[in-house]
């Protein structure tokens, strides 16, 4: 490995004599379908909204026998591709740089298509953020700049293994070696030590360390990731470190606000930049000063955005009811919660909202950074990867 080289900035700097470009990986869109499945944790991290939220659980199982189920739920980013992509590359070209900006909605390649058939001379690259089941476990993986004539055939061989029932790693190490033929491909590892299917930290990590030793050949870099925690990111940083990995940024951004990561690169493509990360393991990450903001504070600010209506929008995407569906398993399908909530938002949700409004403001972030855990701050070192290794 050439270098790894992650700077933290303590405030926006002009980086135009570090480098040409700044890269901008990992972003969302419209067409990205996100997992409700998170709502009870946050639901019980605020002390207000953990009230409602626990009280009307406790109703919804005495009427109904049962918890509330989110995994039949999903809600899109507010924001469509183009706004995404010029937001990317307002940030980066206030950094004094010019801007490569890919892409990865979650199993789709649509907002790129999007947006070069809108840009006819400002192309990006063709990316997803594919989820591969493993076990009880999925990972997802930044699969960046496939070639535009296959794109498309490409991305429905992924989709087709994400979305049948039966997996089986021969079967994968078959699709990892299509991918790693084709040579202007960056496969990056996202998010490696977040349990996302929440099965459990343990267990998440121990799967992780099967995977990397089971595909890790077929693998380019891992993800330093903009909205995970410090810990977390740190965790990530031994595995390159301990396993020979190239990092590269990704700020995983969902909802307004611009990556908090990034990377630096002198490529005059990206194309080249790829080879960069891929072959000569050279890699430069420049992380925001925004990203040592409160991660909890800057996960209620995006719940806030998600939940907010934008009457600036095409009408289909104005209210936030109908940027959220949900199957209610009665033969419909999924339907936008407009269609399952006609009389409105419950009393108890409408609080909570409010409760979430009001906590984004900037003013209580002291606040979060009391309640932030000490093992947060960037800088900190947690090292416990080699716990997981497979035994050999």
């Amino acid at each position: 490995m050439k270098t790894n080289n992650l700077r933290i900035l303590s405030q926006h700097e002009d980086l135009g004599s570090e480098a040409k470009t700044g890269v901008s990986l990992h972003c969302h869109t419209l067409y990205s379908k996100e997992l409700l499945d998170f709502i009870p944790f946050y639901a019980e991290q605020i002390p207000l909204v953990k009230y409602l939220w626990q009280r009307e659980s406790r109703r919804f199982l005495k009427k109904t026998g049962k918890v509330p189920d989110f995994t039949t739920g999903y809600w899109t980013p507010p924001l469509a591709p183009e706004d995404v992509y010029l937001s990317e590359k307002k940030a980066i070209n206030n950094l004094g740089l010019k801007a490569f900006i890919s892409i990865t909605d979650h199993d789709s390649i649509s907002a790129n298509l999007e947006i070069n058939n809108q840009n006819k001379d400002d192309k990006i690259p063709v990316s997803l953020e594919w989820t591969v089941p493993f076990g009880e476990a999925f990972f997802h993986l930044g699969v960046h700049n496939l070639p535009n004539e296959n794109a498309s055939e490409i991305t429905r061989t992924l989709l087709e293994y994400t979305n049948r029932n039966e997996h089986d790693n021969p079967e994968l190490h078959e699709i990892f070696a299509l991918l790693n033929e084709l040579p202007e491909i960056l496969l990056v590892l996202n998010h490696p030590a977040w349990d996302i299917e929440m099965i459990g930290e343990e267990k998440h990590l121990r799967l992780l360390a099967d995977f990397v030793a089971e595909h890790g050949q077929s693998l380019h870099a891992f993800e330093v990731n903009g909205f995970r925690s410090w810990s977390e990111n740190q965790y990530v940083i031994q595995m390159a470190k301990d396993l020979g990995f190239p990092l590269v940024s990704g700020g995983d951004r969902h909802c307004l606000h611009p990556n908090t990561i990034i990377n630096l690169t002198d490529s005059n493509d990206f194309s080249e930049f790829v080879g960069e990360i891929r072959y000569d393991k050279h890699s430069r990450i420049i992380i925001k000063p925004e990203y040592q903001d409160s991660l909890l504070f800057r996960q209620i600010r995006s719940i806030s955005q998600i939940v907010k209506n934008y009457p600036e929008f095409p009408s289909a995407r104005q209210n936030w009811l109908d940027r959220v569906q949900f199957d209610s398993l009665d033969g419909q399908g999924f339907l936008p919660m407009s269609n399952h909530w006609k009389d409105g938002v419950p009393f108890w949700l409408r609080l909570t909202i409010i409760a979430i409004h009001t906590l984004k403001n900037p003013a209580f972030l002291p606040i979060f950074r009391l309640i932030d855990k000490k093992t947060e701050v960037v800088g900190e070192k947690k090292v416990f990867y080699s716990e997981f290794l497979p035994e050999t």
